[in-house]
């Protein structure tokens, strides 16, 4: 079993304290989501395959290295998983993106998918799933297990902010899936938010109520 990976690194930290702040915009929110993805991005692709090659410098030629491979596959899970895409892509810019639609049912509260596109090679790709606020780990369980339905390759998940609530449930049901994020909080309040949190990340995101 995977333990999950907590980013401590004072930059993460910092701009995490902004977005918990119920006073921030939703322009500053909206770009420190973004910020914070591409930061965590760099943890998160820590163990891409590299190869070596020959190129040539204005002095000399050198052996240096490349990513190896097909690379990686990104899936924001909808919506609030958007929010996270374009911090990535300023790293990787031809990084192939796929989209999971989930919604809850009002009844049995479980996640129901409504839409899903994955890149035509996902299945060559290591993918890496945007979910901001791993809350009850409901909707982030089912999204690997569609995932897992497409490729048999790596899958990491990476979230801001994590419940123990959820990082237990996913590493129960998922042990070979790492979490990596910026925070694990208290808990659940009986709306099932991330408690201190910061509050529905689609809604300050969007600007939506």
């Amino acid at each position: 079993m995977k333990k999950p990976v907590i980013l401590e690194h004072p930059l993460i930290q910092h701009k995490l304290s902004i977005i918990r702040d119920k006073t921030t915009g939703v322009k500053e929110f909206r770009e420190v989501i973004s910020e914070l993805a591409m930061l965590m991005c760099y943890e998160a692709t820590r163990d891409m395959p590299l190869k070596e090659v020959e190129i040539e410098t204005p002095v000399a030629i050198a052996k240096t290295k490349v990513i190896s491979g097909k690379k990686l596959a990104v899936v924001p899970i909808l919506r609030a998983g958007l929010g996270m895409v374009d911090g990535i892509i300023q790293l990787m810019p031809t990084v192939k993106i796929g989209h999971i639609g989930l919604y809850r049912d009002p009844t049995t509260l479980d996640p129901v998918e409504y839409y899903c596109k994955m890149p035509q090679d996902i299945s060559e790709r290591d993918v890496l799933i945007l979910e901001p606020a791993l809350a009850t780990g409901g909707s982030a369980c089912a999204a690997i297990e569609i995932v897992r339905n497409h490729t048999k390759r790596s899958i990491k998940l990476m979230c801001i902010l994590a419940s123990p609530q959820a990082i237990e449930r996913v590493m129960s049901r998922y042990p070979d899936v790492e979490i990596i994020c910026a925070a694990i909080d208290e808990g659940l309040n009986d709306k099932a938010f991330i408690v201190p949190g910061f509050g529905d990340v689609g809604d300050r995101i969007f600007g939506t109520k």
